[in-house]
């Protein structure tokens, strides 16, 4: 597939997951499944909308976990500090792995961590970025690259992607750092024919329990034309 696909319901994960990544991916509401008490605990008054994206993301993971054998146990963040603000789930040991849902899709991905450090996943809806929050991501040079992008493909989001793809890599970053980044520090070079995209942040913002590389190249898929469809995007560090 390239990785703008005109159909809205072309598969995305598949596309932007290594072998030895598991990802399973979802359009509907309401799969059935059994939360356990904790994750009942955990979005205990939550809205509606708010328990269906809970409940159908960890309907996800569950399917990639168990297409692994990996033990299944509920999934939300259990540690304390800046660790348990950034809402990260605890994943069986040996497992790591990332969640993620916008309006019309959820994904999981989950890989062993003998072969993975570190991985994060984001989806989007394939819209044009408001213009405020453009400028609050991207700086003057990715606002230039963005540029040249929409000039020579123009039937693509590409603002979306780099926004997309900067979660990705935040969200494979900080379990391994502990340490916040500024989301501009993350510089994005998006190549518009392989679906990749290359990462880019200060050495000294990789330094934490385990070092995070300073790039990492990520993969990106999209589906349906502007605003229909979605863009999903993925980070994984080794």
């Amino acid at each position: 597939m390239h990785p703008h696909s005109g159909d809205p319901a072309a598969s995305l994960i598949s596309h932007v997951l290594p072998a030895d990544v598991t990802g399973v991916e979802s359009w509907a509401d309401g799969h059935a499944i059994t939360l356990f008490a904790a994750e009942l605990a955990y979005i205990d008054g939550a809205a509606p909308r708010r328990r269906r994206e809970f409940q159908d993301v960890r309907w996800c993971a569950r399917q990639a976990l168990a297409s692994l054998g990996a033990p299944l146990g509920p999934l939300i963040p259990t540690a304390t500090g800046a660790e348990f603000l950034a809402r990260y789930p605890t994943w069986p040991p040996g497992y790591v792995g990332c969640l993620t849902h916008c309006d019309g899709y959820r994904a999981a991905a989950v890989a062993a961590s003998d072969d993975v450090l570190a991985l994060g996943i984001d989806a989007e809806t394939h819209d044009r970025l408001p213009a405020p929050a453009l400028n609050r991501v991207a700086s003057s040079a990715e606002l230039a690259h963005l540029s040249v992008l929409r000039s020579t493909h123009p039937e693509v989001a590409w603002d979306r992607i780099l926004f997309s793809a900067k979660e990705s890599v935040y969200k494979a970053w900080f379990p391994l750092t502990r340490r916040w980044f500024d989301i501009r520090d993350c510089a994005i070079v998006v190549d518009p024919r392989e679906g990749t995209f290359t990462a880019s942040l200060p050495r000294n913002s990789s330094e934490g329990p385990t070092s995070a590389p300073p790039a990492i190249v990520g993969r990106w898929a999209v589906s349906g034309p502007v605003p229909e469809g979605h863009v999903v995007t993925s980070a994984v560090i080794r």
